[in-house]
């Protein structure tokens, strides 16, 4: 680009705009150089911030008054602290070894519980017992609590001890459960309660459901190894401990591939008499699974001798025995597995203690060697109701049950009669909008159930 003459602002501009027409490419290349060029120049040369031991440095001094501490340490020094501990009760315990685990140090409260008549329940009957203590940080005893089944389903006792400005006292509480449910899953290797076992499911629950289904499953013969179950059932907690199981609420057992599933429901409103409807098990779809006659006169046992010809141990000869002998401890409750009237309560012959129970169609049921009996002649009586206590009266060599099922006389095997029919009416028909509501979410917690044991699995 060449200039000519004066320079002047608008010959300046003339000229580029004539190279730039000229050589586009040259000054445009031209031009960023320049301009790259002064940037990084101006970034070499900008000034550095001011070195900060160069700034001025001001001291300033204040005195400050601390508050006042004594207060705080008044405050401290009668400070105290509450501690809760819980143990549950030894065959060998005694009042000063179980506070002693408890880490108390209180000899007035071990004399106490030596003594008090309500106290001494803690140790009496069988160990296990939970006792929860509330403890001053000086290990001395200011409230215990324990906590069991009564009588009544639906209430549980307290026992209450606590320290008094001039001792201490103690009472007996009746409350009411909380009721919550839960969900189990098992798996048969062997045996329907060596599978409850190992899903840790109370043994009342494995009874129900073999009470459920036994109907549809012979649990002694046809079990195979496999076969799963799944289940919902209700635990009734006292001051958040599990105390007692409640019933079953749905289930789900697969036999040889085959699924029975089932639920409790009982219809709103009442029955005929003007008594609360009666609730039940039905299947899903709201057929009823209740059977005339339940499996077993006792909830959890041993078959120790069947219907069939054996040798008499006492009698020491070969002869038929019309019945089934179910061993369990003294004491354990004898349930009659059918609705019916009493027409024997007392003493016979090789029998020892014995009931009689007449039912409908000429059935009549026989519970022998009985260390208890708890019904009358001519008294109603309910299935699953407990009428008597296993002993080993009468010709017996050891605590069990002696079970006959006779049709119009004649002995028949007790392990049939669960086979038998019951009461197959469905779900009454005003009822079945409510229990189709239901079953819909009993489908998805035995879904939830299930997946518990495919958890556990993995």
């Amino acid at each position: 680009m060449r200039l000519s003459g004066p320079l002047t602002l608008s010959g300046l501009l003339s000229a580029l705009a004539d190279s730039l027409r000229r050589h586009p490419k040259r000054l445009t290349t031209s031009l960023a150089v320049l301009l790259l060029g002064t940037g990084v120049t101006a970034f070499g040369v900008a000034p550095l911030a001011p070195d900060a031991a160069d700034l001025p440095v001001h001291q300033i001094l204040e005195s400050v008054q601390p508050l006042p501490t004594q207060a705080q340490t008044d405050t401290l020094s009668d400070f105290s602290f509450n501690l809760f501990r819980t143990e549950s009760t030894r065959s060998s315990d005694t009042a000063a070894t179980l506070l002693k685990r408890l880490n108390l140090d209180d000899t007035s409260a071990a004399a106490f519980l030596r003594t008090d008549p309500n106290a001494q329940l803690i140790l009496a009957g069988r160990p296990g017992k939970n006792v929860t203590v509330e403890a001053s940080d000086s290990q001395q005893l200011l409230k215990l609590s324990m906590r069991w089944p009564s009588d009544d389903e639906a209430l549980f006792k307290r026992l209450v001890i606590e320290r008094t400005a001039t001792g201490f006292s103690s009472r007996i509480e009746t409350a009411p459960y909380t009721s919550s449910a839960r969900l189990a899953s098992g798996a048969i290797q062997t045996s329907l309660f060596a599978a409850t076992d190992d899903a840790r499911i109370p043994d009342s629950v494995g009874v129900q459901l073999a009470e459920i289904f036994s109907g549809d499953i012979d649990f002694r013969r046809a079990l195979r190894k496999g076969d799963r179950f799944n289940v919902v059932y209700e635990t009734l907690e006292a001051d958040g401990e599990a105390l007692r199981t409640g019933r079953v609420l749905s289930a789900e057992f697969v036999n040889a591939g085959k699924a029975y599933q089932a639920m409790w429901f009982q219809p709103p409103g009442k029955d005929a008499t003007g008594a609360p409807s009666k609730g039940s098990y039905y299947t899903l779809d709201g057929q009823s699974l209740r059977r005339a006659y339940l499996s077993s006169p006792v909830e959890f046992s041993r078959i120790s001798s069947g219907f069939s010809m054996r040798f008499h141990p006492i009698l020491q000869k070969w002869r038929a025995h019309l019945g089934t002998d179910f061993a369990a401890t003294t004491g354990t409750p004898a349930r009659t597995v059918g609705d019916g009237v009493v027409e024997f309560a007392g003493v016979q012959n090789g029998y020892g203690n014995v009931i009689f129970i007449k039912h409908r169609s000429g059935h009549e049921t026989v519970y022998a060697h009985l260390s208890k009996i708890m019904v009358q002649r001519g008294q109603s009586v309910s299935q699953g109701q407990t009428v008597g206590l296993v002993g080993s009266t009468g010709w017996a060599t050891g605590p069990h049950l002696h079970f006959e099922f006779r049709v119009n006389g004649t002995q028949q095997d007790p392990m049939s009669i669960a086979k038998l029919g019951g009461d197959a009416s469905p779900v009454p028909s005003a009822a079945l909008p409510q229990f189709k509501q239901l079953a819909a979410g009993v489908k998805n917690q035995l879904l939830a159930a299930a997946s518990i044991n495919q958890t556990r699995a993995e």
